[in-house]
Parts: C-alpha cells; structure tokens; sequence
C-alpha cells in the first residue's frame, strides 16, 4: 500500500498533539539522528522544562528532593525487566 506524501500529512496532522510530536522526532531521526536530538532537546528545553520551572518558583512546595528522584528512578529501572 503507498500513500501519498500529501495523504501523509493529512493523517499525521489529525494525530493528538503528543502523538504527533513523537512521531514527527521518530521520522527526524530516521534522517539525521545527531539534529533529531538536537531539536527534541531544544524544544524539550524552550517548553516542559521552562513551564515545570515557572510552576516550581510559583509554588516551591513542588519540589521533589533529589533522593526521591533517585528512589523512583531505581524502582523503575529494578521493575523493567
């Protein structure tokens, strides 16, 4: 089956906008890997991070101690295989 590149487009466009997002980074990478990092981190860097940190310095109860971090992250790393 082949679909057009404009049909492409079409289908993509009426994805939800997290599904696109990693759809569109998917297909970066599979063209150039180093500038499809590059773009995630940037856009990573310009949107989730700045608002995560805008609401941390509106509510500095927020914050989740390092330790917790590192709790959380082993028990995911633990339970994945």
């Amino acid at each position: 089956m082949s679909v057009s590149e404009s049909e492409f487009y079409e289908v993509g466009m009426s994805l939800p906008p997290e599904v696109r997002r990693h759809v569109a980074l998917r297909l970066l990478e599979s063209v150039d890997p180093d500038d499809a990092f590059d773009h995630a981190a940037e856009a990573w860097l310009r949107t989730e991070a700045v608002t995560a940190y805008e609401r941390l310095v509106q509510d500095p109860s927020r914050a989740v101690p390092a330790e917790d971090v590192r709790a959380r992250l082993n028990a995911k790393w633990a339970a994945r295989s």
